[in-house]
């Protein structure tokens, strides 16, 4: 009794010498950040100075030298100079100043959709990767049915893979309500070839739809060729159509392609025409697999069917001639009987004829 109590006392013990270390850790972590924040906000030992100039009212935030360097690659390869002030005229004031919050004391604020993306941009700009990291994993949790279109845009310039691949998860889960969409169409070629990559990587089949969709895309693009004359005009469609398929055409799988859609395929004149009777082979081949496949169910069944009912004939044969030989016993038993009874009788008929004779 008196160890449970002790270990009970150790525990509550040491269960708040956990606490008392984890509030103590808390307010270390509190002062530092409020230590680094006086640092940013004051003006003690300051050494550095980052200049704005773009803006109709130029600024300079003085910073230190020695913090920059050691939390950003790119102030630690820029600062290496022996000079005194950067300028970074591609920022504005409150941009600056909310990355500088976060290389002090890891502070930042994201306000709206917009705010993500300049922040992954000036994130990528000074190297910060974990803040990188975690912008994109905060945007790649923004995206929805409603902005996926905007966040893949606005990636170009970033060329960030998570954003990219949720975009193109939500347009390949939609494609079927959004494959007229102009949006879908202002997707440019590098665009289309990493959609198709994603699909094949997933091993999904592309269906008509994208097909109809990927001729209604190279259509609108060749619209926008201009300075031609009409009859060159068209001709250069034509060409140009071609070569853009046959630049997308590289990528496919042919057992990715629904075989149901293939007639409708040949209505597209881009097709090579090897591929499409590579794809008709391959269509005579599942059909005759198919057929073959049903035939052997077929054949399957039936013989199951033969052997249920051989065992079913089998078993009432067993069963009749299980009751038959049981009657037959029960009347060989019976005639048995029968039999023993007249014999008993006969001999007590005997025993007693005797016995008045004998009187």
């Amino acid at each position: 009794m008196d160890n449970n109590n002790n270990n009970q006392i150790q525990n509550a013990n040491q269960n708040e010498n956990q606490n008392e270390m984890k509030n103590l850790e808390k307010k270390v972590t509190k002062n530092l950040i409020k230590d680094y924040s006086n640092l940013l906000n004051g003006n003690s030992f300051k050494d550095f100075s980052i200049f704005v100039e773009n803006e109709s009212n130029p600024f300079e935030i003085k910073v230190h030298k020695s913090i920059l360097s050691s939390r950003s690659p790119f102030f630690n390869e820029s600062l290496r100079q022996e000079s005194l002030s950067i300028s970074l005229n591609q920022f504005n004031k409150k941009e600056m100043e909310s990355i500088l919050s976060y290389i002090y004391y890891g502070n930042i604020s994201f306000e709206n959709q917009e705010n993500l993306i300049q922040l992954l941009e000036i994130s990528i700009y000074f190297k910060l990767n974990l803040l990188k990291e975690i912008i994109q994993k905060k945007i790649s949790n923004s995206i929805n049915y409603s902005n996926f279109f905007q966040f893949l845009f606005q990636n170009r310039n970033l060329n960030s893979n998570e954003i990219e691949i949720k975009c193109f998860e939500l347009i390949n889960q939609n494609f079927s309500q959004i494959q007229n969409n102009e949006n879908l169409f202002n997707l440019t070629k590098e665009e289309i070839i990493k959609f198709i990559q994603f699909k094949q990587e997933k091993k999904e089949i592309f269906q008509f739809d994208f097909f109809q969709f990927l001729n209604n895309w190279i259509e609108k693009r060749n619209e926008r060729l201009k300075g031609k004359k009409e009859k060159e005009k068209e001709k250069e469609k034509g060409i140009e159509k071609k070569r853009l398929f046959h630049s997308f055409f590289s990528l496919f799988d042919k057992d990715s392609i629904s075989k149901q859609d293939f007639d409708k395929l040949k209505q597209f004149d881009f097709f090579p025409k090897s591929f499409l009777v590579d794809i008709q082979n391959k269509v005579i081949q599942d059909n005759q697999k198919e057929i073959e496949n049903k035939e052997k169910e077929i054949e399957e069944k039936w013989k199951k069917e033969v052997e249920d009912k051989n065992k079913e004939i089998e078993d009432k044969w067993k069963k009749e001639v299980e009751n038959k030989e049981k009657e037959i016993e029960e009347k060989n038993k019976e005639i048995e009987e029968k039999w023993k009874k007249e014999v008993e009788d006969k001999n007590k008929e005997i025993e007693d004829k005797n016995k008045e004779m004998k009187k």
